[in-house]
């Protein structure tokens, strides 16, 4: 069994590709049809793409606070392309890539970074959870629903994921330690990105991997290159197995990076430093997939160039109509919390309502 020969405590990381793109573990290569692996290679771009624009029109003025993805995109398509149609994905925050994949339209993306909440209102049959900011607390979400799922005895299985640095709230235990003792089907996905935030993953917590976690909860857990998108496919699709089985939840590791800044709030320049990212942009994740279906000639170099030049047509249109839909309203804001608002949100919501009229939005 993969998890058994990639036990956490063997320190060994499942790789499939190199940084390059080239296969250098042929017996776990899977075999992904090439339709699929094509969805695969054109949501990472759409999502890179998508991606830098936001960061673009954050800095113009005309979104709110983003939170970028770039050097996660493997971490995230290649779970995604392991599930079915039945399967749910709960999310944190910075999971463009998986959501696109799941079903979730980028003008809904865009709307939600805008701050119109009908960005999280998707289609009945998207099985995707909404924006998720309090951190951890998508892993009880996510505990409840597969708990839900195996009681009503559907056949769905759900991805949950977070950061290196939500391992360490409370909600991450709560969540899994739920999932295991009732053997839910449940698959967790730890972003290991290196960073929560300014605080580097040493100084989150004093164990070796993050994957061992899995140990004291009773469960499997494994260690996985998260550049590299074959090998999170190859391990989520067996942690989907096993939990479709009734065997429970599973722990994926993935070692990747973030690329950017925690948000758009945030300066990375100030802790840490150039040849630290240097030296990860060896590792693209969309480099080397591209380079990995160049090779098996499922996508070409002219073809990528006109895929890149639609894909980039398709953000500035998308966030155009995002933009022309205009601001939410004040009241919008308030009025979709309680039934009824509270004494305190009428003493808020009055307090923005004279600073609107006063200084404007």
């Amino acid at each position: 069994m993969l998890f058994d020969q990639y036990n956490p405590l063997k320190k060994k990381v499942l790789q499939i590709l190199d940084n390059e793109g080239q296969v250098i573990n042929k017996t776990l290569e899977p075999s992904i049809p090439d339709d699929v692996l094509l969805k695969m290679y054109q949501t990472m771009t759409l999502g890179r793409i998508a991606d830098i624009k936001a960061i673009q029109f954050q800095r113009q003025g005309r979104m709110l606070t983003y939170a970028p993805n770039m050097g996660q995109e493997a971490a995230q398509i290649g779970p995604m392309a392991a599930t079915s149609d039945n399967d749910w994905l709960a999310v944190s925050f910075r999971e463009l890539n998986a959501m696109l994949y799941k079903g979730v339209t980028l003008e809904q993306l865009f709307l939600y970074w805008y701050g119109n909440e009908a960005g999280s209102k998707y289609n009945d049959s998207v099985k995707v959870l909404p924006v998720n900011v309090p951190i951890g607390s998508q892993i009880s979400h996510a505990a409840g629903l597969a708990y839900a799922a195996k009681i009503q005895k559907k056949d769905e299985v759900v991805i949950a994921y977070i950061g290196d640095g939500g391992t360490s709230h409370g909600e991450f235990h709560e969540g899994i330690n739920f999932g295991a003792v009732f053997n839910v089907p449940m698959v967790i996905i730890i972003q290991n990105n290196h960073w929560a935030i300014s605080t580097p993953r040493a100084k989150a917590s004093k164990a070796e991997t993050l994957a061992q976690k899995a140990i004291a909860y009773g469960i499997p857990g494994i260690q996985v290159d998260g550049n590299d998108t074959l090998a999170m496919y190859v391990a989520t699709l067996e942690a989907i197995k096993r939990a479709k089985l009734g065997q429970g939840p599973s722990l994926i590791e993935a070692i990747t990076y973030r690329m950017g800044p925690h948000t758009t709030s945030d300066n990375p320049k100030i802790y840490r430093s150039d040849e630290e990212v240097e030296a990860w942009k060896e590792k693209d994740p969309l480099k080397r997939f591209k380079n990995y279906l160049l090779n098996k000639k499922i996508i070409t170099q002219a073809s990528d160039d006109a895929l890149n030049q639609e894909y980039n047509q398709l953000v500035l249109s998308t966030f155009k109509q995002v933009e022309d839909s205009g601001l939410v309203s004040l009241e919008e804001v308030f009025n979709h919390t309680y039934q009824e608002m509270t004494p305190l949100l009428k003493e808020q919501y009055n307090d923005l309502k004279k600073y609107e009229e006063t200084e404007g939005r």
